[in-house]
């Protein structure tokens, strides 16, 4: 029974409010680039757009089809990745991958919104869809910066 309520727990009245209003739902009509993520086991996807101007994003575009908690992370990634550099989204990934499995600190601001996902550092198989939307902004901004260089 204590699972079931921790599990309950984890789906807190923040977490389900940011999963009802993700900002910048719309897609790009011209992005530099666009990436799709996956998550294998729950299936949740995302799709990203993204424009960058002198190594920082200037516009970001995102379609969620995910549980709750990918939707939590596309709303605090989609409310403030605009203006970030690629340091900034990609040390988020990864201090937000380094949270989740080794309970390290919240990712810095502006990503420190997703300290409200730390309670999934629990539940191991959630952790891919609270990832796809860093994980897929990072690999856009990658593909952006390859074709600058084309």
């Amino acid at each position: 029974m204590s699972g079931e309520s921790d599990l309950i727990k984890l789906y807190s009245s923040r977490i389900l409010a940011l999963a009802a209003d993700i900002p910048r739902q719309d897609r790009l009509q011209a992005p530099d680039a666009t990436v799709k993520r996956r998550a294998p086991l729950c299936g949740s996807t995302v799709t990203v757009d993204i424009r960058v101007a002198d190594g920082k994003v200037v516009d970001y575009g995102q379609e969620v089809r995910a549980c709750a908690l990918g939707q939590a992370a596309a709303s605090i990634v989609g409310g403030v990745i605009v203006g970030c550099s690629t340091a900034e989204v990609v040390a988020a990934r990864d201090a937000l991958k380094a949270m989740l499995k080794d309970g390290a600190p919240t990712p810095a601001a502006p990503f420190d919104g997703l300290e409200v996902l730390r309670p999934a550092r629990e539940y191991k198989n959630r952790h891919a869809s609270i990832l796809l939307s860093l994980e897929a902004a990072v690999e856009a901004l990658d593909q952006a910066a390859q074709s600058d260089c084309a």
